[in-house]
């Protein structure tokens, strides 16, 4: 009997590590997913000349696991002292020399976000100001930091920088990478992150405003849509309540030139004011009267409204255009000094750009008048231009609509229309040159 007994003794230790093995199989070739990975928090400086803000994007059940704050929409308001307590208690950035700084918290809330690996989740965002002992440098500090990680110790924190003047970095456009703060699993402790932000300099400001300028006008839709228009019917003349006929070449760019003028002024001054003179504008009602200033400038394209008076709206009109872009310098909560210099860089940025889009737009709005399908290509212009002012209206008055977020997407086209300015302007250009040629045989192609 030895040997059956020893063969039915084999079949079942073959049976029990085959039903172990194949689960074992199954969970050690499990998707990530499958094991629940938790999301990270995310720290964002912004970093001025004499303090650093810090944004923090914490994953809400992480939070209550480490602190035993429970938070939801009903509570929040109930245990925002709490909360700020245990963030300003978790947060302890030090200068080079040991000092410690100080740290303020502001009042949290609530929101949802979304990472690749962990899908949506409810996220705890607060901002808090780290201040440095008087003297002490603001760009080299060690960053003590341990929320959350001191009690979940799989839990990771990324540290970026989103916005540093004296680096260049403005606008938002991206971040850069700091660091991460997680657990030493050898010493079980959470070490400080050495944050060495260079040297800054108000040069380096100065040329990222330049950029920003330019960028903030060429991607601008509705400012650049609002100085096209007016420019559009330039050349021509009015009479009877109609444009007909032309003005001649010299008259033309003498109007293009005064708009142009007029418009650079009205917003330049705009600007200064609104951000030298720190004055809290609403956004809404300057973002709209912006684009009923493109509705207007279309209107006057198919029918002449204010004939010779054009250089007088820019200027009106460039008023509430420049309010519009001190509001990208008021975000960054600059100094006197940052501001002077971010004001220069910004305004001249601008004006560079936009003196380019006129001179690449020249050659053919001078031709265009002369064509005989002016009238229909003046006409479809300004009826584009119209309904997509239109759809800015209604959407900066509080009615979202498909029109506007078309319009606004046509921001992100900026290599696709520099490049068609510039094809029509070599085609204009090289148009009016061949016809300049043959006019002395033909003069009936003479201007």
């Amino acid at each position: 009997m030895t040997g059956p007994r020893n063969w039915l003794t084999t079949a079942l230790r073959w049976v029990a590590g085959i039903a172990i093995a194949i689960p074992a199989t199954l969970l050690l070739g499990a998707s990530p997913a499958a094991a629940h990975p938790m999301p990270h928090s995310v720290v964002q400086l912004d970093v001025y000349e004499h303090t650093v803000s810090a944004r923090l994007e914490i994953p809400v059940d992480e939070f209550t696991r480490a602190s035993g704050i429970d938070v939801s929409e009903k509570t929040l308001s109930d245990r925002t002292g709490p909360i700020r307590a245990y963030l300003v208690a978790h947060i302890f950035p030090t200068a080079t020399d040991g000092q410690t700084w100080q740290v303020t918290v502001g009042r949290p809330t609530l929101s949802r976000a979304t990472q690749t690996d962990t899908g949506e989740y409810r996220e705890l965002v607060a901002r808090a100001v780290l201040t440095p002992p008087a003297g002490t440098d603001v760009r080299h500090f060690t960053f003590g930091y341990d929320v959350i990680v001191h009690q979940v110790v799989t839990h990771t924190v990324l540290v970026t920088v989103r916005q540093d003047w004296a680096a260049g970095q403005v606008g938002g456009e991206g971040a850069t990478q700091v660091g991460t703060i997680r657990i030493d699993t050898r010493t079980m402790k959470v070490p400080a992150l050495k944050v060495d932000l260079g040297a800054g300099s108000a040069w380096r400001g100065f040329v990222a405003m330049l950029k920003l300028g330019g960028d903030h006008i060429l991607t601008g839709t509705d400012h650049l849509l609002f100085l096209l228009i007016l420019l559009l019917p330039a050349p021509l003349a009015a009479s009877g309540g109609r444009w007909n006929g032309l003005v001649g070449p010299r008259k033309a760019l003498a109007r293009i030139g005064r708009i142009t003028l007029a418009f650079t002024a009205g917003h330049s001054v705009a600007l200064a004011a609104t951000a030298l003179g720190h004055l809290d504008i609403p956004g809404r009602p300057v973002e709209a009267f912006i684009a009923a200033s493109i509705l207007v400038g279309a209107i006057h394209a198919v029918k002449p409204l204010f004939p010779g008076k054009e250089a007088l709206v820019a200027g009106v009109f460039g008023l509430g255009h420049g309010m519009a872009f001190s509001f990208v310098l008021a975000e960054m909560q600059l100094t006197t000094g940052q501001l002077v210099t971010s004001l220069l860089g910004f305004n001249l940025g601008i004006e560079l750009v936009q003196l380019l889009l006129v001179c690449l737009a020249l050659p053919s709005l001078l031709v265009l008048a002369r064509l005989r399908v002016q009238p229909v290509l003046r006409l479809t212009g300004a009826v584009l231009t119209g309904t997509a002012a239109l759809g800015w209206l209604v959407d900066r008055l509080g009615l979202p609509n498909p029109v506007a977020r078309a319009a606004d997407s046509a921001g992100s086209h900026t290599t696709v229309l520099l490049i068609a300015l510039a094809v029509t302007a070599v085609t204009a250009t090289a148009w009016t040159l061949f016809t300049r040629r043959r006019a002395p045989a033909d003069p009936a192609l003479a201007v």
